[in-house]
């Protein structure tokens, strides 16, 4: 490098670019990179909150400051939309989730010489930051942390256990994934870990499928004004927060919608937001969520039909979707390719299409609109609070 270099924007991975292209970990818009690499920090640069940032895999953007971090996120999705050729009618102001608001996270727990390490990852790396602090999860969460620590302090040889953190209802729902339990001693642990912590709910899986050891009442989460049983491992939007941008715009746009198919409802998290007065047909192909939503709507008597389907398999057909006045869709990473294509050829007159992948949602919403939608309305929403992972809510309506 001959000369200097002006960061100019933060590309996709969390890396500064200049002018010509040049990547520079680390570095903020308006930051100078001298030949030699010293950097000459600019206005955009903040002195990263958490000790183990950059190291630390959970985090890529803590050195941004609050403008650039909502720019960021904005830009994943509108540049995706660029990419396809799609201009949104009306673009949202960006919902960025605060610090410690994050209510599931998957750790890690290995043995490091005898000493146990839990906490993420490294950034492109099997390592385990030994996490002694915290800037995104929520406090109930990061409570334990030290708990598990001391908990497989008493372990001896190899281990490798993944674990799965929620905030419920009841508290938080841990499960444990690789931990064999073997005689009555580490069972004893195990409970008091469960007690002691007043956990909502703990799952063990041992290598034959995940088994509830501890509930001392049924785990739930309130889902639009019902408890919706939640089984261990569900699908739950990031922050509790973010889940109400993404509810609040749904319910907004498809006020006066009579019929509404809810595709990938998991277990109701916008079909219990949308119904009453509306009838909902709640479609989902995991068997353990479409049954939590299938008894939580007729124990609340709630006008919420849901239907065991794998839509990846097997879409709703034309012929199907013509039944509907509009349809929420919030697929997984992969996008609904098939289901777009289906709704492109239907007369259904508004999707709110639900997304964490902007590239995936870009494809999808080119074929719908070049078959006649309108992209009306879209928000960037940043529920992984300084990180790279983007998600949006759009609302697309047939023209005519």
């Amino acid at each position: 490098m001959s000369e200097s270099k002006v960061i100019l924007r933060v590309a996709a991975k969390g890396d500064g670019v200049s002018a010509d292209g040049s990547h520079f970990a680390g570095t903020a818009p308006g930051d100078i990179v001298a030949p030699d690499g010293s950097v000459q920090r600019g206005p955009h640069f903040v002195e990263p909150p958490c000790r183990h940032f950059p190291e630390c895999g959970g985090c890529q953007l803590q050195h941004l400051d609050e403008e650039t971090l909502l720019s960021f996120v904005t830009a994943r999705v509108t540049n995706a939309a660029l990419k396809e050729g799609l201009e949104a009618g009306e673009l949202l102001t960006t919902h960025l989730s605060p610090p410690r608001s994050r209510r599931r996270a998957s750790l890690h727990i290995v043995n490091a010489g005898g000493r146990p390490l839990v906490g993420f990852r490294k950034a492109g790396s099997h390592q385990v930051i030994d996490m002694q602090q915290c800037e995104i999860l929520r406090p109930e969460l990061f409570a334990l942390v030290a708990p598990l620590r001391q908990m497989m302090a008493r372990r001896q040889g190899k281990y490798s256990v993944d674990a799965e953190l929620t905030l419920t209802d009841q508290g938080v729902d841990c499960s444990l994934k690789n931990l064999t339990i073997e005689g009555l001693q580490q069972t004893e642990a195990l409970l008091d870990f469960a007690r002691d912590n007043g956990l909502a709910r703990l799952t063990m899986d041992q290598g034959y499928g995940p088994e509830t050891v501890w509930e001392p009442e049924p785990v739930t989460m309130m889902m639009g004004r019902v408890a919706v049983p939640f089984p261990s491992g569900s699908f739950l939007q990031a922050t509790a927060d973010g889940e109400a941008a993404l509810v609040n715009d749904a319910r907004e746009w498809l006020a006066g919608s009579n019929f509404i198919a809810d595709l990938f409802s998991g277990v109701g998290t916008f079909a219990f937001a949308l119904c009453d007065p509306a009838k909902v047909l709640a479609a989902e192909a995991a068997r353990e969520m479409h049954f939590a939503c299938k008894s939580a709507a007729a124990l609340a008597k709630r006008p919420v039909h849901p239907v065991h389907r794998d839509l990846f398999r097997n879409p709703l057909q034309v012929d199907e979707l013509n039944r509907f006045d509009a349809v929420v869709l919030d697929p997984p990473r992969a996008g609904a390719k098939d289901q777009a294509e289906l709704l492109a050829q239907s007369t259904v007159a508004k999707v709110v299409y639900i997304s964490c992948n902007p590239s995936s949602w870009a494809r999808d919403a080119a074929r719908m609109v070049a078959a006649g939608y309108r992209l009306e309305k879209l928000r960037a929403v940043g529920q992984f609070r300084w990180s790279t992972h983007v998600e949006l809510a759009s609302l697309f309506v047939r023209e005519g």
